[in-house]
């Protein structure tokens, strides 16, 4: 079977994500305004604060899942709902896996990848599995797998990438135990090196083997 791949060695040089005095709502409640950001190639940020301060509302809106309650999100000069090719060159992973339980290990990333346009072959899908630790693990099913290893399977889409992209990660430390947490920091490593960049959310302090990040804290900008 063919795999459906737009284009797995993109070169062109990665547009800058801006965020220019947004306020970021959920339900009823504006939770920050004013945030400003900058996320350029080749850079990492970690977003933080408090519990409910809205990381992963500021993440769904940076990846174009939600709207601003006011300011702009720019892609390069272009405002992002009209930017044409930043679905292609975004990764976001959010705090659920979005695995399918009743396939296996493989076969529910095979899925993502197919649905965001990875190589999805599966000496591709073996090799991401393995940067992660779970090519033990491929044929379980995703029901059978512990939260650390829903967690392994869901970031070895990360493995996948060939080009520069952004990518917009929802606690992608949770669950792991330290040879994830290495794992996962490899690959960021990697990444930026290429010319992508990332923008991260933890409630933790990024570790040792973590590349050096800027610190985005939401608690500065906590709506009144």
């Amino acid at each position: 079977m063919q795999s459906a791949v737009a284009d797995a060695s993109v070169v062109e040089p990665l547009p800058t994500l801006s965020l220019r005095e947004v306020a970021c709502r959920r339900g009823n409640r504006v939770l920050v305004r004013g945030v400003n950001l900058e996320q350029r190639a080749g850079h990492a940020t970690w977003l933080r604060g408090r519990n409910g301060r809205g990381k992963t509302s500021l993440l769904r809106l940076a990846a174009g899942l939600a709207s601003a309650e006011s300011g702009h999100v720019l892609w390069g000069d272009t405002p992002l709902r009209r930017a044409p090719d930043f679905a292609r060159r975004r990764v976001f992973i959010g705090h659920s896996n979005a695995l399918k339980d009743d396939l296996s290990t493989i076969e529910a990333l095979q899925f993502l990848a197919r649905l965001h346009g990875r190589p999805d072959d599966a000496p591709a899908l073996r090799t991401a599995l393995e940067r992660l630790g779970m090519d033990a693990r491929r044929d379980a099913l995703v029901r059978t797998l512990s939260q650390g290893q829903r967690r392994r399977a869901a970031l070895a889409r990360l493995a996948l990438e060939r080009g520069a992209s952004l990518w917009l990660l929802d606690e992608p430390y949770d669950a792991l135990d330290a040879d994830g947490v290495q794992a996962v920091d490899a690959l960021l490593h990697e990444h930026l090196g290429r010319g992508g960049s990332v923008l991260l959310s933890s409630h933790v302090a990024p570790g040792d083997t973590a590349p050096s990040m800027a610190v985005l804290d939401l608690d500065a900008f906590a709506a009144a």
